[in-house]
Order: C-alpha cells, then structure tokens, then sequence
C-alpha cells in the first residue's frame, strides 16, 4: 500500500519488493512529466493565439506527439503492474487513477493543439476585431482553466482531497464565462457579418478552454476517489430530486 505521496508501505508481503516500489516511482515520474508537458502545451498554444503564431503553433504540435508517447508508456507500464503485483487498496486506485488520468491529459493536449491551429488561421487570415471584443473574458477563462488544470495535476502529486474539491467548484466560473462569450460573439456576427469567421474562431477557442477545465474536473474527480475511495460523478451535475 502506498501513501498519497506515492511512497510504498509494507502492509502487504507482495507489495515490498524493490522492483514494485521502483516501478512506482517511475510510474509517478513519468506521469508528471507528462502533466507537465500538457501545461506547457496548453501555455505555448495560448501565446500562439493571442500572437497568431505559425511557430509556437508548431511547437504545440510537436510536444503534443511527445504525450502521445506518453500516455502509450504509461498505459503500458500500468497494466504490467497490475498483472504482476496484483495490488490492494490504496495501490489499485493509485494505479487506476494514473489510467484515467493519462487519457484526459491527453485529451488536453488535443485541445492545445486545436488552439494552435485556430493560431495558424489567424495568421493567414486575420482576426479582425472580432478577438477585441471579449479579449478580457477570454484571458481570465484560459487563466481559470490553466490553474484548474494545474492545481488538479498538485492535488494528484500531493494526494490533497480537498485541493481537488476546490477545482471542482470553480468549473461553474468557467462555464459561465464560456456563456458570456458565446453570447457576445453572437450578438457581434448579427451586426458585423464580415467578422463572422473570427468570431467562430473566438467561439471556438473559448469552447476548447471549456473542455480544458472538463478535463481537469474530471483530474480532480479521480483524486477524491484516489485519496477517499469516493467516487464524486455526476454528483454535482445530476443532484437528489429532492434537492432544492
């Protein structure tokens, strides 16, 4: 059995050879390195749309190839653990969790990579003044979902429960901006209908943001039922009928 910070205990015979605990240790390291990989990705595709930048565009690309690797590796370096250790308790919810996790991170690393590609059309087509009119809230959405994306990845490093129940809680924040933006481009399209293809690429990149902090959500969700054995889903989205 392991603690939250993924260092092994001995409280199961199986479980205290050096080759599981080494085996571990790399499995944590490798999916930090990839959380990292996401962040930077997500950051760089960011840049590269406020700057409409082929370049960082396609440095986006080329680290997203990189998680792809690594979800590969870990799946696999996951899966021999199960079959050769066999774990228990805090272990087996480690090592499930590290399965979910990889796939959402990679699918942020999906979105950074449609961000940067909404870059790329910037450049060659510009973007007018469709990004102008809701460049505030656009900023403070790619902050809110950059910081749920991180702290979930800490809440996972640290095993802090209650570090990923505050992600989940600011996800409203996020969909709430989406809405706002949603609504100001459609009322900009209907009076400056040579800006509608830069406004669908604001729109665009505001509903990519927004799935940036579903994943994250999702991150967080999976902490609490690493840490707690909880399993959180749904729970806020699908409430008791007789909730008022």
């Amino acid at each position: 059995m392991s603690v939250p910070d993924g260092t092994p205990t001995t409280m199961h015979g199986s479980h205290t050879s050096r080759d599981f605990e080494t085996e571990l240790r790399e499995l944590r390291a490798h999916t930090l390195a990839m959380g990292a990989r996401c962040e930077r990705s997500l950051r760089l595709a960011l840049e590269a749309f406020w700057e409409n930048s082929i370049k960082l565009a396609a440095e986006v690309e080329e680290i997203d190839r990189h998680i792809d690797r690594d979800e590969m590796e870990i799946d696999a370096l996951v899966l021999r653990i199960l079959a050769l250790r066999q774990p228990v308790a805090y272990d087996l919810r480690f090592l499930t969790t590290a399965l979910k996790l990889v796939t959402d991170l990679e699918r942020v690393g999906d979105e950074a990579v449609n961000i940067s590609e909404r870059a790329k059309e910037g450049h060659k087509e510009g973007n007018g003044i469709a990004k102008e009119q809701v460049l505030a809230s656009l900023k403070e959405m790619s902050d809110q979902a950059q910081q749920m994306l991180r702290d979930a990845l800490d809440a996972f490093v640290e095993g802090e429960a209650t570090r990923a129940g505050q992600v989940l809680q600011r996800d409203d924040v996020v969909d709430n901006l989406y809405g706002g933006i949603l609504g100001s481009m459609t009322e900009f399209m209907a009076t400056n209908p040579g800006e509608i293809p830069a406004a669908i690429r604001v729109i665009k990149v505001a509903k990519y943001l927004e799935r940036v902090a579903d994943h994250a959500t999702n991150i967080a969700e999976e902490v609490i039922f690493m840490v707690r054995g909880e399993d959180v889903r749904h729970v806020r989205t699908h409430p008791p009928p007789d909730a008022k």
